[in-house]
């Protein structure tokens, strides 16, 4: 069968949508075959398992995620000082907040990974893959900070994000961009 890559796109999206809404229980194929519209039978034919429908969940999600080469060019025309860090912190929560349903199916991807080995290795190998890349850009961009500070800020940041997520009354009463310039102090030292 030829694949049609625009609809694998959008069954993810779906999928996506589906984890976010319905948790890792409510991700079936009827439930993402509903949500993307498409005849029943398509989310089957197009992922022949729950592991390989997972697997290709969390690329997708990784790829929403991901600045556009764009903004990533923008940024380092600005002087790569600590402010510079504070902003990138900024961009992350912003697209945070654009697409809530990533992270939030992230946290059911994560969770599914603490029952299901093959899930765990493929998304540790996944997020340990990110955070050696984002150490990577920081030190290609001469970035204020070393490997410590990124993972540092990645931990934190990732923190904020699912707290923001699922119980934003616990941070409604703070700064936010007081938060983030305090962990950017912090974690560059």
């Amino acid at each position: 069968m030829v694949r049609n890559e625009a609809r694998r796109t959008a069954l993810l999206d779906a999928a996506i949508d589906v984890l976010a809404q319905e948790g890792a229980r409510g991700l079936t194929y009827r439930a993402i075959d509903a949500k993307a519209e498409v005849p029943a039978g398509t989310a089957s034919n197009y992922f022949a398992n729950r592991d390989e429908l997972m697997s290709a969940v969390m690329t997708r999600v990784h790829e929403r995620l991901m600045p556009s080469d764009e903004s990533v060019a923008q940024s380092l025309a600005l002087p790569r000082d600590r402010s510079l860090t504070v902003k990138f912190m900024h961009d992350i929560i912003k697209r945070a907040d654009a697409d809530k349903a990533c992270y939030l199916a992230m946290m059911e991807l994560r969770l599914e990974a603490t029952r299901r080995p093959e899930i765990r290795e493929a998304l540790t190998r996944t997020i340990a893959g990110n955070i050696e890349d984002n150490v990577a850009f920081n030190e290609e961009s001469k970035l204020p900070g070393d490997r410590m500070t990124v993972v540092s800020l990645y931990f934190a940041m990732t923190g904020l994000i699912y707290e923001r997520l699922t119980l934003p009354d616990v941070v409604a009463t703070m700064d936010l961009d007081e938060l983030v310039e305090v962990m950017v102090d912090r974690a560059i030292g």
